[in-house]
């Protein structure tokens, strides 16, 4: 298969849009594209997930529902 580079400027709206013009099964494909990079995932940011987790567990009364995070999160 012959490769065909594009470049092409486009807004994250209007990636939205485009996006939500395909159906399910593309956008699975296309999920599945984007999240197939081999990406190193860095020490730190390890490292603090690790810590996290290990401090939940620990003490899971620390720990909201994603519920609670949003009404928190939204001004």
């Amino acid at each position: 298969m012959e490769a065909t580079q594009l470049k092409i400027s486009l807004s994250i709206k209007q990636l939205t849009s485009i996006v939500r013009q395909l159906n399910s099964s593309e956008k699975m494909k296309l999920n599945e594209a984007i999240w197939d990079d081999k990406m190193d995932i860095p020490i730190e940011h390890q490292k603090l997930v690790t810590e996290r987790i290990k401090k939940a567990k620990k003490d899971p009364t620390r720990m909201v529902s994603w519920k609670k995070a949003i009404k928190q999160l939204k001004p």
